[in-house]
């Protein structure tokens, strides 16, 4: 946490109050309060509106970038200060940012119903079995990990033109039957309900302050993306380079992601580790490492597909691109290793605990991991897939190239 100093002496001092769109009169007394007697209320341009008539201190309009007002704030320390903010603060919304930047002990937080459940309580949906995603300042295709039939989604758009992407990205992924209702600016006088599938899509005029509740239905051929790792290879594009199932599942359960942590892909190919990774939990992150442009390109791509966008890659002859990447908590390399310096770059900065993967398929491939399982321990595992083929008339099992794989965790 980056604080701003020593607790003040004046505890909770700052204020995150939730406003809804029906301004002051759904501030409870001591919200009320609050407000009026700050000396300076920070929000943006419509919630300083809704709330203009209590304010009597400074004012100031988010800037950008948002951390020159956390400065300000931060100045005023003592001080009673209030920030507004949609709803629940604590629901993506600012208080993270604030919270990184002040104590629990600086802060008081008076909510208000997040848009989250505003629209599950006008569905009639139970919150607790919807999937809740926000598209605001998010790549669209975030929402595509969560396409399941019979799933019930609730999205907050980025703006009144989200709804229609929506609809055309369901479409495009045969999820057309898909029902849409679109809530707009719910709790104040401006609110407005409708629905319309997805195939059919033809709202217009709506407002920028909208949720989408989604109720998925999928065609029979559609593309769902399953909860366990080893993803069918034809989901990705690759040139070859490419973990196939069988040994990207194995994969990911030896890197056994936990959430909030960071994986390094280093050999970055198609994607496919680093964003089976992501999609095991919307915490976690991953930074591919690729040499070649056109590659790290089609992973980009992949990972859009896939529901993965939040894939960094970085363009790069490992070990150079390393520096400056924050710290892993898990690293796979899937090629490069017999670079000179990869390993020990890598191990360097790979945090206490952390799990290392390495696969290998070349003889000198192989030589290499059995030296460093001889110095560092860990696991050494052969890995033999064979699939049933053609062979004439009748199938027979065909081996794929085996895979041997080092696993070590950092002491």
């Amino acid at each position: 946490m980056v604080n701003s100093g020593a607790i003040c002496n004046a505890i909770r001092w700052l204020s995150i109050i939730g406003i809804g769109e029906d301004g002051i009169s759904g501030l409870s007394p001591a919200a009320q309060r609050l407000v009026a007697n700050a000396k300076l209320v920070v929000g943006g341009a419509r919630h300083l509106d809704l709330a203009r008539s209590l304010i009597s201190g400074e004012q100031l309009v988010w800037p950008t970038p948002l951390h020159q007002a956390f400065d300000l704030i931060a100045a005023r320390c003592g001080e009673p200060v209030v920030v507004l903010a949609s709803g629940d603060p604590f629901n993506y919304g600012v208080g993270k940012q604030l919270a990184e930047r002040f104590l629990p002990e600086e802060i008081l937080c008076l909510p208000q119903p997040s848009a989250f459940s505003l629209a599950a309580a006008r569905m009639g949906w139970p919150l607790q079995d919807t999937s809740q995603v926000s598209l605001h300042g998010r790549a669209i295709e975030g929402v595509i990990r969560h396409l399941s039939p019979g799933a019930r989604i609730l999205a907050l758009c980025w703006d009144g033109a989200t709804p229609a992407k929506l609809a055309t990205l369901l479409t495009a992924r045969a999820m057309g039957g898909s029902r849409m209702t679109v809530l707009e600016a719910m709790g104040g006088p401006q609110e407005r309900v409708r629905s319309a599938s997805a195939c059919s899509f033809d709202l217009q005029h709506i407002n920028a302050l909208t949720t989408v509740a989604i109720e998925v239905v999928a065609e029979p051929d559609a593309t769902v993306i399953g909860l366990a790792p080893g993803l069918a290879d034809d989901l990705f594009e690759h040139d070859g380079q490419l973990t196939k199932r069988e040994i990207r599942a194995v994969t990911l359960s030896a890197l056994a992601p936990r959430p909030g942590e960071l994986l390094w892909d280093v050999g970055l190919g198609a994607g496919s580790v680093a964003i089976e990774w992501l999609l095991r939990h919307a915490s976690l992150r991953a930074i591919g490492i690729e040499v070649r442009q056109d590659r790290a390109d089609r992973a980009a791509r992949n990972a859009l597909a896939l529901g993965a966008p939040d894939l960094k890659i970085v363009v790069g002859a490992a070990p150079a691109p390393l520096v400056g990447l924050d710290a892993p908590d898990a690293v796979f390399i899937g090629g490069g290793l017999s670079e000179n310096g990869v390993f020990e770059a890598v191990w360097a900065r790979l945090r206490r605990g952390g799990r290392l993967v390495a696969n290998a398929v070349s003889l000198q491939g192989e030589a290499r991991l059995a030296a460093l399982f001889e110095t560092h321990g860990g696991e050494l595992v052969r890995l033999a897939v064979s699939h049933a083929r053609p062979v004439g008339t009748m199938h027979g099992f065909k081996p794929a190239m085996p895979v041997t794989q080092w696993r070590v965790t950092r002491p």
